[in-house]
C-alpha cells in the first residue's frame, strides 16, 4: 500500500510540474487589439503604421518603427509597448522623415522608440497624448528579435499593381534569381492578374516567395508614377519606398544581402556564374560597403534575336515577354540621369531610395558594368536608336539549359502549360 500511495503521488506531482512548465513556458498575450495586416491607421492621426523591428544601431533607441505619414500633419508622438500582460508604459518618439518623397502628400517616416527599463516589448503603438488609454489603440508586433542569419541573398521587389499579368517574364525572372543564388524573393502585393496569382502560389509553397499583401489603394489614392504633376495621387508609385525600406528590414537579421530591384530587373554578374562567388571576390577589398550600386542597361522589348531560337511553341500561349529573344542591349547616356539599382549589406544602411541609399552606415562602390549589370527588358529607354546602334548580349543565353527546363515546370506546376507541353 505504501509503495502503491507512493507512486499515485509521484505520478500527480509529475503531472503538475509539467503542467505547471507548460504555463511558465507559453507566453503572456498581449491585452490588446493586434493588427496582423500590413498596414495600420494611426489613431488620431492622417498616419499609417506599416511594420516595427528591433533596431539597436542608432544610440539611445531600441525600436524602428516604418510609417506612412501625412508629411503636413506630423507632430510629436510617443511609443506606447505592451511588455508582457503591461502595456502602459510610453517613451518620446523621435520621428525622422524620409527626404525623398517626390512631393507627394504622403512619404516614408521612420520612428525611433527607446525601451522602457525591463521591458521586452512584443507588440508597439504610438500615442499623440502620454497619457491617452493605449488599450483603445492597435498595436503592431515588433519583428527581428529572434531572427538569425539564414539567406545569402533575398531580392526585393517593390509592388505588384494594376492586375499585373506579365507571367513569363516573371516566370524565366524568378527562375533566373534562382540560378544566380538568389535564397528568398519578397514581393507586396497589391493587385496581379489570374495567371500570375497561380504562378506566384506555387513559388509560395515551395518557400522560395513571399507574398506581402499590400492594400494601400484602400487606404490612400496611389500615383501610378513617380512625377506627380503626371501621375497625381497621395503617394508615389503605390508607396514603392515604403515596401523597399520594409523589406529591408523584414530581411535585416536573416539575409547577409539584399537585392533592392524591381519585378522586370536581373542583377547579373558577366565574370562569375553567380551572386555568391561575385560577392567572395569582393567581400574582401569591400566589407565595409553598405551599398553597391549596379548599373541599368534596357534590352528593348521591340527588338528581336533573328533566329527564333528560343521563340518555343509550350510559350506562346503563356501572357508576357520571353526575355531570351531579346539580345540588344542599350547603351547607358550617361550624359543624363542613368539609375542604378542596389545590392546592400542591410546592417549597414538605415534608410534607403529607389536608386541609392539615402542614409548608411557604411560606404559606397559602384560595381564597373563588366563585373555585374543589370539585365532589363522592357520599352526602349532611347526609342530614337536603330538596331545597328544597340550592343549585341547573350549574356541570359549562359543560363538557358538550365533555365527553361525550370521554367517549364513552374508553369506546369501552375496548369499554365499542359504537361505534354513541356520542353
Amino acid at each position: 500500500m505504501v509503495i502503491l500511495v507512493y507512486s499515485m503521488t509521484t505520478e500527480r506531482m509529475t503531472a503538475i510540474r509539467r503542467l505547471i512548465s507548460k504555463i511558465q513556458e507559453k507566453p503572456v498575450l498581449c491585452p490588446v487589439p493586434i493588427s496582423q495586416e500590413s498596414i495600420t491607421p494611426l489613431k488620431n492621426t492622417k498616419h499609417l503604421l506599416v511594420s516595427a523591428f528591433m533596431d539597436r544601431r542608432v544610440k539611445g533607441f531600441d525600436i524602428r518603427i516604418i510609417g506612412i505619414f501625412k508629411r503636413d500633419s506630423i507632430h510629436p508622438l510617443h511609443c506606447s509597448f505592451c511588455c508582457g500582460s503591461v502595456f502602459n508604459e510610453t517613451t518620446p518618439a523621435k520621428i525622422l522623415p524620409h527626404s525623398y518623397h517626390f512631393s507627394f502628400p504622403f512619404g516614408v517616416a521612420d520612428v525611433l522608440c527607446p525601451l522602457p527599463k525591463n521591458c521586452d516589448a512584443s507588440h508597439i503603438t504610438l500615442l499623440t497624448n502620454p497619457s491617452a488609454n493605449a488599450s483603445e489603440h492597435t498595436f503592431i508586433p515588433v519583428r527581428n528579435k529572434n531572427e538569425k542569419i539564414r539567406f545569402n541573398f533575398t531580392v526585393c521587389v517593390s509592388n505588384l499593381f494594376g492586375e499585373y499579368n506579365n507571367v513569363l517574364q516573371f516566370a524565366q525572372t524568378l527562375e533566373m534569381h534562382k540560378l544566380l543564388g538568389v535564397d528568398r524573393v519578397v514581393i507586396y502585393n497589391t493587385s496581379c492578374g489570374p495567371e500570375l496569382d497561380r504562378l506566384l502560389q506555387g513559388y509560395i509553397q515551395e518557400g522560395f516567395l513571399e507574398v506581402v499583401p499590400w492594400p494601400i489603394d484602400k487606404f490612400l489614392k496611389p500615383s501610378w508614377g513617380w512625377d506627380i504633376t503626371k501621375y497625381p495621387g497621395d503617394m508615389h508609385y503605390f508607396g514603392q519606398i515604403a515596401t523597399l525600406n520594409e523589406c529591408m528590414y523584414r530581411s535585416m537579421a536573416r539575409s547577409r544581402y539584399v537585392l533592392l530591384n524591381d519585378i522586370d530587373e536581373i542583377i547579373t554578374p558577366y565574370k562569375h556564374n553567380n551572386l555568391v562567388s561575385m560577392m567572395k571576390t569582393l567581400e574582401p577589398n569591400y566589407s565595409d560597403v553598405g551599398e553597391f550600386l549596379i548599373e541599368n542597361h534596357i534590352f528593348p522589348k521591340k527588338h528581336f534575336e533573328p533566329s527564333g531560337r528560343f521563340h518555343l511553341p509550350q510559350w506562346e500561349k503563356v501572357p508576357g515577354i520571353n526575355i531570351l529573344e531579346h539580345i540588344y542591349r542599350e547603351s547607358p547616356d550617361r550624359t543624363k540621369f542613368h539609375p542604378y539599382k542596389l545590392i546592400v549589406q542591410p546592417r549597414l544602411v538605415e534608410q534607403t531610395s529607389v536608386h541609392f541609399v539615402v542614409e548608411k552606415f557604411g560606404k559606397q562602390y559602384k560595381v564597373p558594368m563588366d563585373l555585374c549589370r543589370i539585365i532589363h527588358v522592357r520599352v526602349a529607354l532611347q526609342g530614337h536608336l536603330k538596331l545597328e546602334q544597340l550592343n549585341e548580349d547573350k549574356r541570359l543565353w549562359d543560363f538557358q539549359e538550365k533555365l527553361i527546363p525550370n521554367v517549364d515546370k513552374a508553369l506546369k506546376r501552375a496548369g499554365l502549360i499542359p504537361a505534354e507541353e513541356q520542353n
